[in-house]
């Protein structure tokens, strides 16, 4: 008698699963593109500032108010152990999504020469591609999910029953600890 194993979802499956997730990340990136455009707006019009500061000014300053919106809200169900690793990665990730938004609107200003309307249209279109690369980069590599726990199918009265009976009990000690880790990392 054989053993029926869980089939990997399709990637339809994935991309509906995602959903959710990529409506919260929208959610807490609209705050950001906020908070980024009106420090862009007060650092261009009221400071005077260049476009380029005035973009590195106010994606920093949207960035640090990402991370809260993505970690207590969006992640918070995340794997949280290390958090120094999670912020030296979301830093990494966010500066890069940065030089793909300050890089465009550099290229719009200085070499293309646009100004006022095609500028901000330069900065939309940066800060469009700089997200993609941020979710995929956040929900991959700094926001971890936690392993899920491993459901056991009844045992098959036969010889290779044992073997993976017993591989099942280990990865579900394993998961255990794990668990207990985060756990024990969450109350530190």
């Amino acid at each position: 008698m054989a053993t029926t194993t869980a089939s990997e979802p399709s990637l339809a499956q994935k991309l509906r699963g995602m959903k959710g997730e990529a409506i919260k990340f929208g959610a807490v990136g609209l705050s950001g593109v906020v908070v980024n455009f009106a420090i862009f707006w007060i650092c261009i019009n009221g400071l005077h500032l260049a476009p380029v500061r005035s973009n590195i000014a106010a994606t920093s300053i949207a960035i640090a108010t990402n991370y809260l919106g993505y970690r207590y809200w969006l992640y918070r169900d995340r794997d949280a152990a290390s958090r120094k690793r999670e912020i030296m990665l979301f830093l990494v990730f966010s500066g890069i999504g940065m030089l793909i938004d300050t890089g465009l609107l550099g290229i719009a200003k200085y070499m293309f020469g646009l100004a006022n309307l095609e500028l901000l249209a330069a900065k939309v279109v940066g800060l469009g591609l700089g997200t993609v690369f941020r979710f995929v980069s956040y929900r991959t590599w700094v926001f971890k999910a936690v392993p899920e726990p491993v459901t056991e199918t009844p045992a098959v009265q036969d010889a290779t029953a044992a073997p993976a009976g017993a591989a099942a009990v280990v990865a579900q000690a394993e998961l255990v600890l794990a668990a207990e880790r985060v756990r024990l990392a969450k109350a530190e």
